[in-house]
């Protein structure tokens, strides 16, 4: 599959397959709060690195 760079990937499409099965059925106002808590603590992360 074609990303628009010419290039030949193709794994995009299984990223998201295990992401949507990861995710289950739960709603998006459920997981921003685990998706903001990540972006804080790589914050903290490069803060301290």
């Amino acid at each position: 599959m074609a990303n628009g760079t010419g290039a030949n990937l193709g794994f995009e499409d299984k990223l998201w397959a295990a992401a949507d099965k990861l995710r289950g059925t739960m709603d998006a106002a459920e997981y921003k709060h685990v998706v903001l808590g990540l972006i804080f603590l790589k914050y903290i992360s490069d803060a301290f690195m």
